[in-house]
C-alpha cells in the first residue's frame, strides 16, 4: 500500500481491507440537561465499550452481554448496526431506542444517555447536615459503643512544640530540633519525619520563631509526623470513613479529634459500568489493562470527586484527612487496592489478605494528605467481607446474651447471627436487585427513586414516596420502594404467589408475548422518557433475591439447630433507602414471621462501623477482634441450601405454614 494511504490509519488504528481506506465516525452522547461528550471510534467498534473508553456512564448490570435491558440509549441522529432485542418493544424501537451493548458503530451517530441510563453516576448527593436525622446515627454509634466498654480514642493528636532558636552557639539541623523536642515532649525516643514535613521545616519554623504545631500519630514506641504549622494556626485533624459497596459508595468526613461529622456523601460506584456483581467486575479487570481501570472507576472517578465536594462544603484542607478507614467486601477491597482478585472466584476462593495495614494514601492516589494511613476492615471470607466485621461492630450482637441475627441487604445478601458466645457469617447471591439492578425501572436511592409506596386495593392506584426535594417527579424503583410495590400487589390481589398478574385495569398492561407490568406512573406523570412500571420479568428476579435471603436465613439456622422462632431481634442494615417496611419484607417472604418488633434498621452500618473504627483505635482493635472469632458459613457446600431456595422462591413461599400471619392477612383482604 501506498504510504498516502497508509498513513493516516496509523492514526486512527483501523484500515478497512475490503472497502480501502480508514473507517473512523464521530460519536456524541447526548445528556437529557442539554450536555454531550465526543468521541471518535472505529467502524465495528460496540458502542457499550465507546462509553466506556469516554468515561461516560451507562448503567450495564450484566456487563454487556444483552441481557438485563438496562443499558438503553436513543438514536438522535446517524445510524447504528443495532440487532432487535425482547428489552425493546417494536414501537420503542421505530422511536430509537437501542441496547448500547447489541450496537456498533456504523456511522457518524448521536445518542440520548437518559438520566435511568447513567442514575448509578448522576447526582453525586452531599448531606445536609442540619438534618437532625442525618448525624444522629453517628452520635447513637458512639454513645453505644461507649457504652459497651469501648474508649473513644485514637492515635492522632495536635501538640505544641517550643524549640529554642538557633546561634552560632547553636547549630542543631532543623530536622534535628524537631526530633529533640517533640522526644522531650512525648518520652519516645523514635520520631519519623517525612520529606512533605522536611520541605516545610524551614519555612515554618523561621515564619513563626520556632514555635509550631505538629500533626503527630504516637504510640507507645514511635512518632510520625503528617504536618507542621505555625503556632497560631486552628489546625484540625481530618479523617475519612467510606463504605465502598458494590453499587453505592458512602463516605463521611470527621474531625479526629470528637468525632463531629464535618461533611457526608454518596455516589454510584464508577465501577458498575463494568457489571452490577462482583465476578464481572473481576473478569473485566482481567482483561488487559483492566486492573488499573477498575482501580481508577472507583477511586478516581468516585471517591476522589466525593472528598473534593465534601471539602468543598466543610470549607476543609483536603491534605488536613491524616486518616482514613475503609469497609467493603472482599472483591472491593482487592480492587480498591489495585490487587489481583481473580483468586477469589475460583476454587479454593483464595484472598490475597483478609486483614493489612500496609496501605497508605499515596499508594492508591486517595487524593488526602498523601502519608495517611488506610485503614481496612477485616474480612472473613471471600463474599464475606470488612462491610460485615464493620456491620457487626454496630449491632453490637457480639455484647448481648441474646440471638441476634445481622442482615445486611446489598449486592450480597451477607447474614451474622449469634450472640456474646459464638457468632456465625454466610453470604449468598441476591444479584444487585436490592439496589436497583435486575429491574427494569431500578435505580439506587437517589433523587427519583420512589422509596415506599401503598396500593389502593379497589382501585389499584399507588400512592408513593419520592426521594428528592417536594416536587420531584418519579425516575424508578429504589430497593425499599420494589419491597412496598411487590408487597402491596400480592397483598392487594394483584399478583399471584409466582409473581403474574391475575387482575386487570388502566395500570396493568400487557406486552405482545403477554408479559405483565403495573405502571406507577405514566410517561407524562414520570421524570423519565418512558413509564415507570415493574413487570413480570422484574417481579421474578426479586423473588429470586429476596428468596437467596431467607433460604441463607432458614439455612444457617438449621445448621445450628435453630428455627426462626428462636431468634430474639434482627438488624437489618443496607442503604437501599429511607428504611425497609418490615411487614412488607416479611409479606413478600424475604424474612420470616416474627414479631415485627423484634426486627430494628439500622441504616448503612458498614459507614458507621468505618467511622467507629476511624475514631476509636479499641473500636478498631475489636473489630480485628470479631472477625478473628466470627465462624464462616460457605453455603454452596452445604447441601440442603438449594432446596431452601427453590422453596423461598415463591410470595412469601411454598411451605405457607411458615407465615401464618402473612397468609392471614391475604385470606382477609
Amino acid at each position: 500500500l501506498k504510504a498516502s494511504v497508509f498513513g493516516p490509519c496509523f492514526i486512527t488504528g483501523y484500515y478497512d481491507y475490503e472497502k480501502g481506506g480508514c473507517r473512523m465516525f464521530k460519536v456524541t452522547f447526548s445528556f437529557e440537561d442539554g450536555s454531550m461528550v465526543e468521541t471518535f471510534a472505529n467502524a465495528g467498534d460496540n458502542l457499550l465499550e465507546v462509553a466506556r473508553s469516554a468515561n461516560v456512564a451507562i448503567d450495564a448490570p450484566c456487563s454487556g452481554n444483552g441481557a438485563c435491558g438496562k443499558c438503553r440509549v436513543q438514536l438522535k441522529s446517524g445510524e447504528l448496526e443495532s440487532k432487535k432485542t425482547l428489552h425493546i418493544s417494536d414501537e420503542e424501537y421505530q422511536a430509537g431506542w437501542r441496547l448500547s451493548c447489541c450496537s456498533k458503530i456504523s456511522a457518524d451517530v448521536n445518542v440520548l444517555v437518559p438520566d435511568i441510563a447513567s442514575a448509578y453516576k448522576s447526582r453525586m448527593k452531599v448531606a445536609d447536615l442540619s438534618s437532625k436525622e442525618e448525624i444522629a446515627i453517628f452520635e447513637n454509634a458512639k454513645s453505644d459503643i461507649q457504652l459497651a466498654g469501648i474508649e473513644l480514642k485514637n492515635s492522632l493528636e495536635v501538640v505544641d512544640v517550643l524549640m529554642d532558636v538557633p546561634s552560632l552557639d547553636d547549630t542543631m539541623p532543623d530536622n534535628e530540633r524537631l526530633t529533640r523536642a517533640l522526644r522531650k515532649y512525648l518520652n519516645i525516643n523514635r520520631v519519623r519525619i517525612p520529606y512533605v514535613v522536611l520541605k516545610k521545616l524551614p519555612d515554618v519554623l523561621r515564619e513563626n520563631n520556632f514555635a509550631v504545631k505538629c500533626v503527630i500519630r504516637a504510640t507507645s514506641d514511635d512518632m510520625y509526623v503528617y504536618d507542621i504549622f505555625g503556632k497560631d494556626e486552628d489546625v484540625v485533624i481530618g479523617g475519612l470513613a467510606i463504605d465502598i459497596g458494590t453499587t453505592t459508595v458512602s463516605a463521611v468526613l470527621i474531625n479526629m479529634e470528637n468525632g463531629e461529622i464535618l461533611a457526608k456523601s454518596s455516589a454510584g460506584n464508577g465501577q458498575i459500568r463494568f457489571g452490577a456483581d462482583v465476578i464481572n467486575r473481576i473478569v473485566e479487570s482481567q482483561k488487559p489493562g483492566g486492573q488499573k481501570k477498575l482501580q481508577d472507576a472507583v477511586i478516581k472517578e468516585t471517591i476522589n470527586p466525593m472528598i473534593h465536594e465534601m471539602c468543598k462544603s466543610a470549607k476543609f484542607p483536603k491534605d488536613h484527612i491524616y486518616r482514613m478507614c475503609v469497609a467493603s467486601n472482599t472483591t472491593m477491597n482487592h480492587l480498591f487496592a489495585g490487587i489481583n482478585a481473580d483468586p477469589l472466584r475460583t476454587e479454593p476462593y483464595i484472598p490475597a489478605f483478609f486483614k493489612t495495614n500496609s496501605l497508605f494514601a499515596s499508594d492508591v492516589g486517595v487524593d488526602i494528605n498523601k502519608d495517611a494511613h488506610i485503614i481496612m476492615a477485616p474480612n472473613i471470607g471471600s463474599y464475606v467481607g470488612g462491610d460485615i466485621t464493620a456491620g457487626t461492630l454496630v449491632s453490637q450482637i457480639w455484647n448481648r446474651p441474646e440471638f441476634s441475627l445481622f442482615i445486611d441487604l446489598g449486592t450480597n445478601g451477607e447474614l451474622v447471627f449469634g450472640n456474646s458466645d459464638f457468632m456465625m457469617s454466610c453470604a449468598c447471591s441476591a444479584g444487585p436487585a436490592f439496589e436497583g439492578g435486575d429491574i427494569s425501572c431500578g435505580m439506587r436511592a437517589t433523587d427519583g427513586a420512589i422509596e415506599a409506596c401503598t396500593i389502593d386495593k379497589e382501585t389499584m392506584e399507588p400512592t408513593y414516596k419520592i426521594v428528592g426535594d417536594p416536587g420531584t417527579k418519579p425516575v424508578g424503583l429504589c430497593g425499599s420502594g420494589i419491597i412496598d410495590v411487590i408487597s402491596e400487589l400480592y397483598i392487594c390481589g394483584i399478583i399471584n404467589p409466582k409473581g403474574k398478574f391475575i387482575r386487570e385495569g388502566k395500570r396493568i398492561k400487557h406486552d405482545k408475548y403477554g408479559m405483565g407490568s403495573y405502571i406507577l406512573a405514566f410517561e407524562e406523570e414520570a421524570g423519565s422518557v418512558k413509564d415507570v412500571e415493574i413487570t413480570e420479568v422484574d417481579i421474578d428476579n426479586f423473588i429470586r433475591a429476596k428468596g437467596a435471603i431467607f433460604s441463607a436465613i432458614r439455612t444457617m439456622l438449621t445448621s445450628l439447630d435453630f428455627d426462626v422462632s428462636m431468634i430474639d431481634d434482627v438488624y437489618v442494615a443496607g442503604g437501599i433507602g429511607s428504611g425497609i417496611n418490615m411487614q412488607n419484607a416479611v409479606n413478600i417472604g424475604m424474612f420470616p414471621d416474627i414479631p415485627i418488633e423484634k426486627f430494628h434498621y439500622i441504616g448503612n452500618s458498614s459507614l458507621t462501623g468505618a467511622y467507629l473504627m476511624l475514631l476509636s483505635t479499641p473500636a478498631e482493635k475489636k473489630t480485628y477482634e470479631l472477625a478473628a472469632n466470627m465462624t464462616y458459613m460457605e453455603l454452596s457446600t452445604v447441601p440442603i441450601y438449594m432446596d431452601e431456595f427453590v422453596g423461598a422462591c415463591f410470595i412469601p413461599h411454598t411451605d405457607t405454614s411458615m407465615f401464618p400471619t402473612v397468609m392471614e392477612e391475604v385470606q382477609n383482604r
